[in-house]
């Protein structure tokens, strides 16, 4: 299973584009703006919690700033490292929490085939803008935890423990069980679809 380590120093040549974090391949569909205020479609090719690389028909100049929202991923944004025939990467501005977020959902989409979690099939996940809730066991205990990314039919939950598979859990009001534990925690399946009402204190 694919989890983020940071690179040693010594494990590849110094580059321009020097990475602390090893890329993935995600190839995650997005729209960016560049510092002309243009817009543009996009793809993410492969991604770091330190940088990204694009597909995009922009050419913008090294060093200028890129905004963009990402499907699965949310709002990311970062300077100009590299530009070529067919695109461009950049190094993320980001802060350390927002570095370990981003750490978590792109370990959750390099494993997506490994999980097989039945909502990555029938529904597409969201990234919620709030992230903190609680998951409540039936026995009425309680954790803290953060939601990775969140669907009409379930969630990734990042989180110490790790109910048993098929545990009946709450997680904020909407109830479900557990059907998957993966690095950063576990995979719970609703009990019913959601309706979109339902997520928007998440969203």
């Amino acid at each position: 299973m694919y989890s983020f380590q940071q690179s040693s120093p010594a494990a590849k040549k110094p580059q321009p584009e020097q990475r602390s974090f090893q890329r993935v391949s995600v190839n995650l569909p997005g729209r960016l703006m560049v510092a002309s205020h243009d817009e543009y479609d996009c793809t993410v090719l492969d991604m770091s919690p330190g940088d990204a690389a694009f597909q995009c028909a922009a050419r913008p100049r090294i060093g200028e700033r890129i905004i963009a929202y990402v499907d699965h991923l949310g709002r990311i944004e970062g300077t100009v490292a590299i530009v070529n025939d067919t695109g461009f990467a950049i190094l993320l501005n980001a802060t350390d929490r927002k570095r370990e977020k981003l750490a978590a959902q792109l370990t959750w989409i390099a494993n997506k085939h490994e999980l097989g979690l039945p909502e990555d099939r029938r529904h597409n996940r969201l990234t919620p803008r709030n992230t903190s809730t609680d998951l409540t066991l039936d026995d009425g205990r309680r954790y803290p935890c953060r939601i990775i990314d969140l669907s009409l039919s379930g969630a990734a939950v990042d989180i110490d423990v790790r109910p048993a598979l098929g545990t009946p859990v709450q997680l904020g009001h909407m109830k479900g069980r557990v059907v998957r534990h993966f690095q950063e925690g576990v995979a719970i399946e609703f009990s019913s679809v959601q309706s979109k009402e339902a997520l928007t204190a998440f969203l």
